[in-house]
């Protein structure tokens, strides 16, 4: 079974910093982009950051600066280091990728871990 599996999550002051990590296992060949989104309260999900294969990368606005992705393929992991944090970004974080595996292409998503971030 092909799975991304979240760790990281947790409850910081605001300024502080949490590092994510979604580690993909089963049967893939190889994986495209991968990426974090997040859904706070009453909101619809929305994309945080992604990044290719080849370690191109792209940010929310409202991210820029203080949060930084990057993965290693090696070990099929995307990690979401998170600096300066604000209430604001309080939300349940999901890893996303796009992968190969033994049954096709598959897009898959995490169970999510809840960051939250008090003033």
């Amino acid at each position: 079974q092909v799975q991304l599996v979240e760790s990281g999550g947790g409850l910081v002051q605001a300024g502080g910093s949490l590092r994510l990590s979604c580690a993909a296992s089963g049967s893939i060949f190889s994986i495209n982009a991968m990426g974090w989104y997040r859904q706070a309260p009453g909101k619809q999900r929305e994309l945080v950051a992604t990044i290719t294969s080849g370690g191109a990368t792209n940010y929310a606005d409202s991210v820029k600066g203080r949060f930084t992705i990057s993965r290693d393929n090696a070990k099929n992991t995307v990690y979401l280091q998170m600096n300066s944090l604000k209430p604001e970004d309080t939300a349940v974080y999901y890893c996303n990728a796009g992968a190969y595996s033994t049954t096709g292409y598959l897009e898959l998503w995490g169970q999510g871990t809840l960051v939250t971030v008090s003033s």
